[in-house]
């Protein structure tokens, strides 16, 4: 009884963490008709106090981290700014990485937006004078804010707040990491 309990608490700790798409996937390889019954343990409380999102986008924010050497201050960061989506483009501005909250964001598969830049996603209704003040802060590699017209893959329209966030190693920034938000 002691190893099913262990068993069950593993699984439980290693299902919380997947996201999404891989939750689904590997629940439906549990046989409920097998499992046995055992006491209830815990209410699920620490779920309320616990984002998945937020623990699964700091480890694969880390591991990049670690190999680009970045000195940034990562947990800071994604703690205490709010996104939906998180893009991380390199020095070039070619993206590297986004998390899962970018395809709910923009509609575009993760795939499609690596090696693109960011301006894949403006328009029309994109004025030349924010992509103007972006391009400037970015050349002064500090942290900014910024708000701009962005359209989705069915190509409706939609105000995203940027928080852009210089990565740097020991002697320059070498990437940038993008919070983005739809705000009204």
């Amino acid at each position: 009884m002691k190893n099913d309990l262990n068993n069950m608490m593993c699984l439980d700790t290693y299902l919380s963490s997947l996201d999404e798409d891989k939750y689904q996937e590997t629940t439906s390889l549990i046989n409920p008709t097998k499992a046995q019954n055992i006491n209830l343990l815990s209410w699920g409380i620490q779920d309320l106090f616990t984002d998945n999102t937020l623990v699964y986008d700091l480890k694969n924010i880390h591991k990049l981290a670690t190999n680009f050497n970045w000195k940034n201050n990562l947990n800071s960061i994604l703690k205490e700014n709010s996104y939906e989506s998180l893009v991380i483009t390199n020095s070039d501005k070619k993206i590297i990485w986004v998390n899962n909250g970018f395809k709910k964001m923009t509609g575009y598969e993760n795939e499609f937006a690596l090696g693109k830049s960011p301006v894949f996603l403006q328009g029309e209704k994109t004025t030349e004078i924010s992509k103007e003040k972006i391009r400037k802060k970015l050349l002064k590699n500090k942290p900014f804010k910024e708000v701009i017209i962005n359209y989705r893959k069915d190509k409706s329209t939609y105000k995203c707040e940027l928080k852009i966030f210089p990565l740097y190693s020991t002697t320059e920034t070498t990437h940038f990491l993008a919070l983005e938000k739809e705000v009204v």
